[in-house]
């Protein structure tokens, strides 16, 4: 018995290993997501992806080999997959109750997660969600649809440059949201993708043989197996020592001027993706509607903005961009007291505002501000914003209105012009004593919108409640908000090692999986105890709202590092902090993240001296490892750090549309319902003539086929069947049945795309000249 008479006899004409190859493919992609860990920052979650590509791509497969059309083997795929992706995905979200382990029970805890969900963004229109299974629902249901379109496309069509294609374009948008190093599946992807292609195109060469009965098939299998893996392995190993070599960035500053669009596209949709996990930032979170409270901080690593300051400007001014007024337990919101005003170039931003009648003792400062790729159209300034050069929407909260923020219409270098309240321990300006006398005269709309808390914020008798009440009972003066404030920032700024109760961390993701899903931020951070400037400031304000001290929580800026005149923001000084009403002097700052409590802050005026802290960044990375220094100043262009992720975000884009418009234009250029032998002929000679291979006016029907078949062996079939009929139809006038047409539809539709390589025969075109 030979070789290959003990051939299992359901063995797919490909060959196993164009399976085996298909399937590392997509299950590369289902690793590289899962790495990313984007569900919670927790790997477990999308560990199920790996499967799921296995099965879809299996699904297809089966499909092709038991005869199913391409629209029904999508039917039952599509169908598979609706069944076992919620299956997978209930078994593994928490219990819904103590007798689990049903399969309606997974169905059912998929289906309360997805719909839960949904009520949270949509409905109530919340900043985010508590929520993860509809994560995972759609991030199965996307790798099965990918894997099983790519079997499809190697299988069925034929065609494993579609199934790369897509496959690729989904690890490059991966990749750009990964901030670990994938390199590792780029390089098996682009291994697995040329010996794919190479296998293909000996299967291709081997039909060729067979057909011409030339030497001996498994010979040409041979070289080509040997020829085409010694060239993958040199192509591989040369990428990747350029690799480790190159320095040069080619897209850098490619999407300069467009990252504000980005920035405000990624705001309508963030609170829709999962957070969280090893990604790179979408830069800063400055929407003016909502923030959400995240279980991990990944802010961008490069410069935001750089600041010319004005020499007289004090040296620590926070970079403030928006405020809220409206804690919904897991995010902050503007209420729906927010209003927007448009205000022309160069006009008063406040009008007549509240913030407008507390500019008495206040000095003004001129901050012209570069901002970089990822801060969007949001305007920073420090202190009160009176005027900005250019035109502007001012969102204001409440009937007479607080700035709540102020963004550009137009994007470059800007110049804002803002009024700062100095400490000192004159008239007007801030001290302790200053403060603790301003009293709680507040006005009404102050007390209606600031004092808000949600009734599961701070259930009675939970952990935030307890807290607070022993905050109450050791302060040394609860009830004047200015020391009771202080007090609060102190009791968060100080460490564990000196007595202190919180600990910072920039990954809390873990809380949000099962121990703190159902409840609040504060009651959340009031029982673990851990977090960084989101959690602290949040706890913060709403333990002043709990006491009648009217508070917001601001997003913003550390003060970066100043130079010569020059501040040099960047983004892993992005913070949140709190702003404390006082009657006559407005809103006043509150860090409660810090790291050791130091002398200063505030003068103590009268009263005695008061403690500050150094605050502490919301995300903090070595020294060592930062960007240089921008050079050029103010106007300079030079970008440090690596391209922004709205750089790959948008080719990834680019290429997704010129695939599909020019699988449209194929499309939409080729028969559909139905073709003739004339037509088939038309198109074989009217796209090969615009390669310079037309027929010559001597040339028979069967000469320029015969011809064009010697110049592109691999089209030969199908020009020989479009040949065949073209004579039949046209000098024997035979009718051409339906198996015939289908068949030659076919035929056209292949020589479209086989035709393209005439492109590159250039030595067959000079001959024929």
């Amino acid at each position: 018995m030979t070789v290959r008479d003990r051939r299992i006899p359901l063995s797919p004409s490909e060959g196993w290993l164009t399976l085996i190859l298909v399937l590392v493919l997509c299950v590369t992609l289902a690793l590289a997501i899962d790495d990313v860990a984007l569900i919670l920052g927790q790997g477990q979650f999308t560990d199920f992806l790996a499967p799921m590509a296995v099965l879809g791509v299996l699904c297809a497969f089966v499909g092709v080999k038991v005869g199913w059309s391409r629209w029904l083997t999508y039917l039952v795929g599509s169908l598979i997959a609706v069944l076992v992706v919620p299956l997978v995905v209930g078994s593994m979200l928490p219990p819904l109750k103590e007798a689990y382990g049903t399969l309606a029970e997974w169905y059912i805890a998929t289906a309360r997660s997805s719909m839960q969900a949904f009520i949270e963004l949509v409905l109530h229109n919340a900043p985010n969600t508590t929520e993860y299974g509809h994560y995972m629902l759609a991030l199965g249901l996307l790798v099965w649809g990918t894997s099983m379109f790519a079997g499809y496309a190697v299988f069925g069509h034929r065609r494993p440059l579609n199934a790369i294609v897509v496959v690729g374009l989904a690890l490059l948008v991966n990749m750009s949201l990964a901030e670990g190093d994938q390199l590792p599946y780029l390089v098996v992807f682009s291994l697995v993708s040329l010996l794919l292609l190479v296998r293909y195109h000996v299967l291709d060469e081997q039909t060729e043989w067979l057909r011409r009965r030339i030497g001996d098939p498994a010979s040409i299998s041979g070289i080509y197996q040997r020829g085409g893996s010694i060239f993958i392995a040199v192509t591989v190993l040369s990428a990747l020592l350029l690799t480790n070599i190159a320095r040069s960035a080619p897209l850098e500053g490619t999407w300069d001027g467009m990252s504000g669009t980005f920035i405000d596209v990624s705001r309508s949709i963030s609170k829709y993706l999962p957070a969280g996990g090893n990604t790179k930032g979408f830069g800063s979170d400055f929407d003016p509607r909502a923030t959400a409270i995240r279980g991990k901080w990944t802010p961008n690593h490069g410069i935001e903005a750089v600041v010319a300051v004005p020499p007289d400007a004090p040296r620590d001014l926070y970079w403030r961009a928006t405020s809220y007024d409206e804690y919904v337990g897991n995010g902050w919101q503007a209420s729906d007291a927010v209003r927007s005003e448009q205000v022309a170039s160069g006009q008063p931003l406040l009008g007549g505002t509240l913030d407008s009648q507390l500019l008495a003792s206040t000095q003004g400062f001129r901050f012209t501000v570069q901002p970089m790729q990822n801060t969007g159209k949001t305007v920073l300034a420090p202190g009160t914003p009176t005027t900005l050069d250019k035109d502007a929407d001012v969102t204001l909260i409440g009937p007479t209105g607080s700035v709540s923020a102020v963004e550009r219409r137009e994007g470059g270098p800007y110049t804002i012009t803002t009024q700062l309240r100095l400490p000192g321990n004159k008239t007007g300006q801030l001290n302790g004593a200053a403060l603790s006398a301003a009293g709680t005269d507040y006005p009404k709309e102050i007390t209606d919108l600031y004092l808000q808390i949600p009734p599961d914020a701070m259930p009675a008798g939970g952990w935030a409640a307890t807290l607070l009440k022993q905050f109450v009972a050791d302060a040394p003066d609860p009830d004047n908000p200015y020391k009771f404030a202080e007090y609060l920032r102190e009791q968060f700024v100080k460490l564990p090692r000196d007595g202190g109760l919180f600990t910072y961390q920039t990954d809390v993701s873990d809380l949000g999986v099962s121990a703190c899903k159902d409840i609040s931020t504060v009651e959340c951070f009031a029982h673990y105890k851990r977090g960084f400037c989101q959690w602290y400031a949040t706890t913060m304000a709403i333990f002043l709202r709990a006491q009648g001290i009217p508070a917001r929580v601001v997003n913003g800026y550390l003060p970066g590092n100043r130079v010569q005149g020059q501040v040099t923001i960047r983004g892993d000084s992005l913070h949140m902090w709190v702003e404390v009403y006082f009657p006559s002097y407005g809103w006043v700052m509150f860090d409660p993240t810090g790291t050791v409590a130091v002398a200063g802050g505030l003068p103590a005026g009268p009263a005695g001296a008061s403690v500050g802290a150094l605050p502490l960044p919301s995300f903090a990375i070595p020294t060592s490892k930062l960007p240089k220094e921008p050079e050029g100043g103010i106007n300079g262009s030079t970008r440090t750090g690596p391209p922004p992720i709205a750089s790959f975000i948008a080719i990834g884009v680019l290429l997704a549309v010129i695939v599909a418009a020019v699988a449209f234009v194929v499309w939409q250029r080729g028969p559909r319902d139905g073709t003739t032998a004339d037509h088939a002929y038309r198109t074989v000679t009217r796209l090969a003539a615009r390669f310079g291979f037309g027929p010559r006016p001597n040339q028979t029907v069967y000469e320029y086929s015969g011809a064009l078949g010697e110049v592109l062996p691999i089209a030969r079939p199908e020009l020989e069947l479009v040949a065949a009929a073209k004579v039949e139809s046209t000098y024997a006038r035979a009718l051409l049945g339906d198996e015939r047409i289908r068949a030659l539809r076919a035929a056209e539709r292949k020589l479209r795309l086989d035709l393209l390589r005439l492109a590159f025969r250039r030595r067959e075109r000079r001959r024929r000249r």
